[in-house]
């Protein structure tokens, strides 16, 4: 049986008046018309796939200050101690890319499973892996051990894509919004980062130090995100916190 484009099928079929000759037309329009869905299906399945495997969402980061902005315009989140993600979900696929581009997927299982749980079939978000501690604070050096990444947790602080729409370009507090309606259904995995807005900064990094945490990361809430070093995310560190001492290490 020959093939015929869906077209002129269409028009085969209103000339013919042989209502065998008719279905078997019909019938072979069909066939064509459902192998050229399936083929057009599966090559852009490949081609997203064939995307995942490197990140398609490069990091934005923050720059070294001294001094936490005081001003309004000012969003300010906790720096924990723990290992920068950006996780993407398409369908069933999850992938966790590091801030080098290292494919941790298979890692860390507790934020892949929250990340497929999520009512969304499809978003990158940006966030801390962290080991929580019995004190409540992050655990670097047991996060760093790999002894415990089935209970590994990440702190979602940004979402750069939703179904599709890439929202970099919004302004920070409209994709706060975006982020927190995403993760508004909590299930263990994934969390939203908390955080203050406005002058309170300074005296939040106070308390943050005397409360033995990383630092702060404050960030402008009207500047969209951008991939690489930025200067409207600001981070300033406690300067009592052990993560300086691998600082010193790293460059001694």
């Amino acid at each position: 049986m020959p093939t015929f484009p869906v077209c002129c099928a269409a028009a085969a079929i209103c000339r013919c008046t042989n209502f065998r000759l008719r279905c078997q037309i019909f019938r072979a329009a069909s066939r064509e018309h459902a192998a050229g869905l399936i083929r057009t299906r599966i090559s852009r399945e490949n081609a997203y796939f064939s995307r995942m495997i490197t990140p398609l969402f490069e990091p934005c980061i923050p720059t070294r200050g001294t001094k936490v902005p005081s001003g309004t315009d000012w969003i300010h989140e906790i720096k924990h101690d723990g290992y920068r993600l950006i996780v993407q979900r398409e369908g069933k696929r999850v992938r966790l890319f590091t801030r080098n581009g290292n494919d941790w997927s298979d890692r860390f299982p507790l934020i892949v499973e929250a990340a497929l749980r999520n009512r969304i079939s499809s978003f990158v978000i940006d966030g801390e892996a962290v080991l929580l501690g019995v004190d409540g604070r992050s655990d670097f050096n047991g996060l760093h051990s790999r002894k415990h990444n089935n209970e590994v947790q990440l702190y979602a602080f940004d979402v750069l894509a939703i179904d599709g729409d890439d929202l970099r370009w919004m302004p920070l507090h409209l994709r706060k919004a975006n982020l927190e309606r995403l993760l508004e259904r909590r299930v263990n995995g994934i969390f939203l980062s908390d955080f203050e807005q406005g002058a309170i900064g300074p005296d939040l990094f106070r308390h943050a130090c005397l409360m033995g945490l990383e630092g702060l990361v404050s960030k402008h809430r009207d500047r969209p995100y951008r991939a690489g070093r930025s200067p409207h995310w600001i981070k300033v560190k406690n300067r009592t916190h052990h993560s300086i001492d691998r600082i010193k290490e790293a460059f001694s």
